[in-house]
């Protein structure tokens, strides 16, 4: 994906701007990367920490930048390069690493997550790649109106359920609702004994309604990757069952990772089939000829 030049010029004039604001060296001002320093695909989690563990799944890796609490790396994944930026958590701070990815190139962005489940049946430890999320993020309403829908890019979505599938994991698919607060807002009780009654069965109304999960980023990864010419799609890790009350990690940071690699090079040779049959979407037919 190009560039915007009105959003590049100050970087290549070597002139700062308040309204596209770069680092002394030219760089995104938060990230603090440039164009063609990391892959067009990334992996984007939220915990800095997270871009470490995932650089030591991959072939080979380098470190690229630690700002406050965007972290980023680039390397190769069997053969097939793939990158990773922290985004940090919520939205807001999401907001920033999404943007600040497309203005350098960005084409592809997985987020790697946890999340809360919602349902008795989803275990510690499972993966939910979910289809769509439930805008309670408190930042997409700055871009759409509330009733506009935060939805997976198809074919992003369908790697993921392809590399669950390949890797033998257990795995949902769903409605996921990204919230904006991770006490009151999924009704968590909080110090000082403060509480208001539009909390009152948040988490009840949310399962009647099917959804799959509590997580804080999925709604606008989803609207801003597409508003910003770019395709997303997710993979989350239950730590917490809000059903039956029970926390831990049970392996989902290490599954999501493994999920969101494979993902990538299934995304890469989906790529070179869409190109040997000059198509610009996938379909599963495609593959009876590849």
């Amino acid at each position: 994906m190009a560039a915007d030049p009105a959003i590049t010029s100050s970087t290549s004039s070597g002139n700062r701007r308040a309204d596209a604001p770069t680092n002394e060296a030219g760089a995104q001002y938060h990230l603090h990367l440039s164009a063609g320093q990391i892959p067009s695909t990334i992996l984007m989690p939220g915990d800095p920490g997270r871009v470490e563990l995932m650089r030591q799944k991959w072939d080979g890796g380098v470190e690229l930048a630690f700002h406050r609490e965007f972290r980023s790396a680039r390397g190769t994944y069997k053969g097939v390069e793939i990158g990773a930026i922290s985004s940090g958590v919520g939205a807001p701070s999401l907001e920033i690493a999404t943007h600040e990815f497309a203005v350098i190139g960005g084409e592809t962005i997985i987020r790697v997550g946890t999340c809360g489940a919602l349902r008795p049946e989803i275990a510690l430890g499972d993966l939910i790649v979910p289809v769509a999320a439930v805008r309670r993020d408190g930042m997409t309403d700055r871009y759409l109106p509330p009733e506009h829908p935060a939805f997976a890019d198809p074919e992003v979505y369908m790697a993921l359920v392809e590399a669950c599938e390949r890797l033998g994991f257990r795995y949902h698919l769903g409605i996921v609702a990204s919230v904006g607060s991770f006490y009151l807002g999924q009704e968590r009780p909080v110090t000082g004994g403060f509480w208001q009654s539009a909390a009152d069965g948040v988490i009840d109304d949310l399962r009647k309604a099917g959804v799959a999960c509590l997580e804080m980023e999925c709604s606008a990864l989803f609207v801003l990757s597409r508003l910003f010419g770019m395709r997303s799609g997710a993979v989350l890790g239950a730590v917490a069952n809000r059903a039956t009350n029970a926390f831990g990690d049970n392996g989902a940071e290490e599954r999501s990772i493994a999920a969101a690699n494979e993902a990538v090079v299934i995304l890469e040779d989906w790529r070179r089939v869409k190109k040997a049959a000059g198509k610009s979407v996938f379909y599963p037919s495609l593959l009876r000829n590849a």
